[in-house]
């Protein structure tokens, strides 16, 4: 049976979440992936409100659409991070410029997030939990290992509550490997899960567009990490260093063209999307493919109707046979 195919709605939360619910529906998706932001999801009413998810789900049903996760990636950036005027436009006019107060606003709202998802019927919150040491990436100043091991011990301390109200849920909370996040590629994935003890309501939001442009083989996280993946991203980059371009993106808008690379649209990158099969279906993932549509270079609509066709097009179940059987006697 095929996967289920979803679209993250949060490049679309200027709009109604009724209007991405009609469009998603004209396009031929079976369901979404919510973003808590804009007007797709409040998470406090969600949690404390049955009118409001009853509201939710009258609208979904009405579109013909389903939800298996929610996407708290906002907020979970304002848990962990250091504060910076950035994060202010991630948190409630009450609270910018105050680190303290968008810290312990962000915790709460994780916590409401897992109450929503489980009203919901959702088993999974794919997300980001932010770092206080990503603005050190680069070891000049020195980043001491004392500083590193700190970041990851205050990201334990920080959302060990959260993931115990995820647990009363029971629902999982899914990391998008990404960079900002203190697990941004391969080994800061593989510390994480160690730091956690190998806890079984933390995973990962498998996202191949992050770690193609860092250097790091897709299908090969997948692989290792196949147990700790609770879902899927469908998503696309095309790396194109050309002599004068830096992977590090040199300050230039996404979308700009002298970028050493750039999110496209889904086949129009450098992702290998029939080993990422090959992976989830040994990993027997039967999980939704979640289009998370981001190219600058491409009008939006006509991006997510061809992301759409795309994934069905790659996705496959796997054999239920060998093929060299039939050549025996």
């Amino acid at each position: 049976m095929a996967r289920p195919v979803t679209i993250f709605t949060g490049q679309w939360a200027d709009l109604p979440f009724e209007e991405v619910c009609r469009k998603m529906h004209d396009f031929g998706y079976d369901g979404l992936e919510i973003a808590c932001w804009g007007d797709h999801m409040d998470v406090q009413k969600a949690a404390t409100d049955p009118k409001y998810v009853e509201d939710r789900k009258a609208i979904l049903k009405k579109y013909n659409l389903k939800v298996w996760a929610l996407g708290a990636h906002l907020a979970g950036q304002c848990v962990g991070d250091l504060w910076d005027p950035r994060l202010d436009g991630f948190a409630p006019a009450s609270c910018k410029g105050n680190p303290a107060k968008i810290r312990e606003w962000a915790i709460q709202e994780m916590k409401y997030t897992a109450r929503a998802a489980k009203n919901m019927g959702c088993s999974v919150v794919t997300g980001f939990m932010g770092s206080p040491v990503w603005k050190y990436f680069y070891s000049f100043p020195q980043t001491s290992e004392e500083m590193v091991n700190e970041a990851y011990a205050e990201i334990v301390r920080l959302w060990t509550p959260i993931l115990n109200e995820f647990d009363a849920c029971g629902v999982k909370f899914a990391l998008e490997v990404h960079p900002t996040e203190i697990a941004y590629d391969y080994y800061t994935a593989k510390r994480l899960l160690e730091e956690f003890k190998d806890r079984p309501t933390f995973g990962f939001n498998f996202d191949p567009s992050h770690l193609i442009w860092q250097g790091v083989t897709p299908h090969l996280f997948l692989r290792d990490f196949a147990k700790k993946i609770y879902h899927v991203h469908m998503k696309d980059a095309a790396v194109r260093l050309d002599g004068r371009s830096g992977i590090l993106g040199s300050h230039l808008t996404f979308g700009d063209t002298r970028r050493g690379w750039n999110f496209r649209s889904l086949g129009h990158g450098d992702v290998q999307f029939d080993e990422i099969i090959r992976e989830l279906n040994v990993a027997n993932y039967s999980g939704p493919l979640s289009v998370e549509w981001e190219d600058s270079g491409m009008e939006r609509e006509f991006g997510a109707r061809e992301a759409l066709a795309f994934v069905r097009r790659v996705d496959f179940a796997p054999s239920n046979l060998a093929f060299d059987e039939a050549m025996k006697k």
